[in-house]
């Protein structure tokens, strides 16, 4: 119950109610409004950055889940870069040499964007910097695809031109591509088996079980034959033209003649241990104008970009020749 308050009137000296005045009843109603408004207003600030509310949960999950989209995102576009380096690796070590075009060169293929305020407009977003980084990333992605589109288009027009020596320049592998068929030694030094040293080894080493099917790679006329107990052993040299020869070795059967003419992809022989072997494989050399050549680099109308980068990563790995 609310205390009456007195005062003392001296004039009819009497103790009297106390009564307010509107004025001071108003003052008193303003204060507490005013307390109360301070109070909402600072228990308002303290929710607001210490809590979140279900919408902002919301925004906060959505925007942790479009992180989570751009990083997979750069991912797949490093991916994308490996394989297109790769392809630019082959458009400049094997399509314009065969073809005698001119490469292009490494400032146009890694030219920049130009323009360093072009993604300003992202500055100051709280992922700024990673939508920046993949932007970038993306722009250059499609320019280098742009580039080597051209590229291809122009190879492709100088193929229309050059089919007959498209054809008979080598571009298979000479065995299938089995479980019991692989690359056992790559070009390059390698240690010799016989000769315990480390040798240039002029070829690819490809294993596989003896009498297994051996194809001509390219089309092109038999330049020798030859069957011998050491070397080469049992040997088949093709001329492709254009200045292209191969040669298969250690071969257990031939199934050609001299001067005979061949077609890519047909039988020529079997795979063999004989000559200078130490287990059944077959040696494969590619010879451009008389000095012998990766043929690692020949093998194009075999494979994809991914199974290229497979095989090139076996060739470095084998460091020991059968021959």
């Amino acid at each position: 119950m609310k205390k009456q308050k007195y005062y003392y009137n001296p004039e009819s000296l009497t103790y009297e109610k106390a009564r307010s005045s509107w004025r001071w009843r108003l003052l008193k109603a303003t204060a507490y409004l005013g307390t109360i408004l301070f109070l909402a207003g600072a228990l308002s600030i303290v929710f607001i950055n210490f809590f979140e509310t279900p919408k902002e949960k919301l925004l906060e999950r959505e925007l942790q889940s479009m992180q989570e989209e751009f990083l997979d995102m750069e991912e797949r576009m490093q991916d994308s870069d490996e394989i297109l380096e790769n392809l630019a690796q082959r458009d400049e070590n094997i399509y314009r040499v065969i073809f005698e075009a001119e490469p292009i060169s490494d400032e146009i293929r890694k030219s920049g964007l130009g323009g360093g305020n072009r993604y300003s407009y992202l500055n100051g977003l709280r992922n700024g910097e990673l939508i920046k980084r993949s932007r970038t990333r993306l722009d250059q992605l499609e320019k280098q695809l742009a580039i080597q589109s051209q590229s291809y288009d122009e190879l492709k027009a100088l193929v229309a031109s050059k089919e007959e020596m498209l054809a008979s320049i080598p571009a298979i592998r000479p065995v299938k591509d089995k479980e019991d068929h692989w690359l056992s030694s790559g070009f390059g030094r390698r240690f010799h088996p016989i000769y315990k040293t480390r040798k240039m080894h002029p070829g690819l080493d490809f294993s596989a079980p003896v009498g297994a099917d051996i194809f001509a790679t390219g089309n092109g006329i038999v330049k020798r034959v030859e069957k011998k107990r050491t070397g080469y052993g049992y040997n088949v040299i093709i001329q492709h033209g254009y200045g292209y020869e191969t040669l298969y070795a250690h071969l257990s059967e031939i199934l050609v003649t001299k001067g005979q003419r061949i077609q890519r992809g047909e039988l020529i022989g079997k795979v063999g241990n004989t000559g200078t072997s130490t287990a059944p494989h077959l040696h494969y050399e590619v010879i451009y104008n008389g000095s012998k050549i990766n043929p690692i680099h020949f093998f194009f109308n075999d494979l994809s970009p991914e199974q290229y980068e497979e095989i090139l990563e076996q060739a470095e790995l084998s460091n020991k020749s059968l021959d």
